[in-house]
């Protein structure tokens, strides 16, 4: 298939997330058979602006479908933010022949691809990836699956302490913006209690709920904390239960080991899809496209459908784990 694009830059921004890697490997080795050479620039837009990229092969990418993070590495860049870096950038994307570019990211990322393509006319796909799923115009984000995954194998593994020696522990994971993590983990570890980062908490109903299990014979309770703005609220959730409700719990905070980790085949089979997706793009002329999945498909969508932060991707499934912790 005969195409005008004759190279293409790909990058991963923003926190990192498992699958990465497998979206790097499926766009060089599709580009690849299409004839186009591929750039991989590390660290972001940050590597873009120095400079720091290389030109890939298929052994570039061999080996690292199974492995967490990125091979290219990732940063986050807010000096693109002014439009002097990112003159910088468009022609230092020109010097190279670059033709295209990909970015493999979050909203913020997706913002910095968009102001590339609107300024420059410069062609852009985006791929989004992050643990949290909190990206508009797509169901499902690289990452989250392994990130739920590694979540619910620590939290079975609390409870288990957790019945061992009568207790309430109050486990946080990650999502500053969004509450996808907790939700799935509470379904799937049958959390008592899931505490969203955006809604007041209701520490009555907390303290009622755990004295009704221990009535009815039950010695230890888990409650799925998300993390919010400021990790570490979990903290003062127990002190509050503590003080003024008479419920003792610890907390678990499990933080980064969220984020890494060998992707699941679920976030191998989507990322390696929207990787052979995001050059098929290019090679049809997109310039200004993100691949997304929606009901259960990959597909293409303008890229601004992707350049918010949403809390949607879970809230029909919210409350499920309370209903059934009777």
């Amino acid at each position: 298939m005969s195409t005008k694009i004759k190279a293409i830059g790909v990058l991963t921004s923003g926190g990192d997330s498992p699958g990465m890697n497998c979206a790097i490997r499926a766009i060089v080795r599709s580009a690849i058979s299409h004839g186009i050479k591929v750039y991989g620039i590390h660290r972001g837009f940050k590597g873009l602006i120095n400079n720091d990229m290389e030109e890939m092969n298929a052994s570039s990418v061999g080996n690292i479908i199974q492995r967490g993070g990125t091979v290219l590495y990732t940063s986050r860049c807010p000096e693109f933010k002014d439009k002097e870096v990112r003159v910088k950038a468009a022609q230092i994307l020109e010097d190279r022949g670059i033709d295209a570019l990909i970015v493999i990211g979050g909203d913020g990322s997706f913002k910095g691809a968009i102001a590339l393509n609107e300024e420059f006319n410069f062609p852009v796909i985006g791929i989004p990836g992050t643990i949290d799923n909190d990206i508009s115009g797509t169901n499902y984000t690289i990452g989250f699956d392994t990130a739920v995954q590694t979540a619910t194998e620590a939290v079975d593994k609390i409870r288990d302490t957790a019945q061992a020696n009568d207790r309430t522990f109050l486990i946080e994971v990650m999502g500053a913006q969004t509450s996808s993590i907790a939700v799935k983990v509470g379904i799937c570890t049958g959390a008592e209690n899931v505490l969203l980062n955006d809604k007041e908490i209701d520490y009555k109903k907390i303290s009622s709920d755990i004295r009704r299990g221990l009535r009815r014979g039950k010695n230890s309770s888990v409650i799925i904390v998300a993390e919010g703005e400021k990790p570490g609220r979990s903290y003062e959730i127990a002190n509050v239960l503590e003080n003024s409700h008479e419920i003792s719990s610890r907390v678990c905070i499990l933080g980064h080991i969220q984020r890494g980790g060998s992707p699941t085949p679920t976030d191998r089979f989507f990322a390696t899809v929207m990787g052979v997706s995001a050059v098929e793009a290019l090679v049809e002329g997109k310039t200004q496209n993100a691949t997304v999945v929606r009901d259960g498909k990959v597909m293409i969508a303008p890229l601004s459908d992707c350049s918010s932060k949403s809390d949607h991707a879970m809230k029909d499934y919210i409350g499920i784990s309370e209903s059934l912790s009777i």
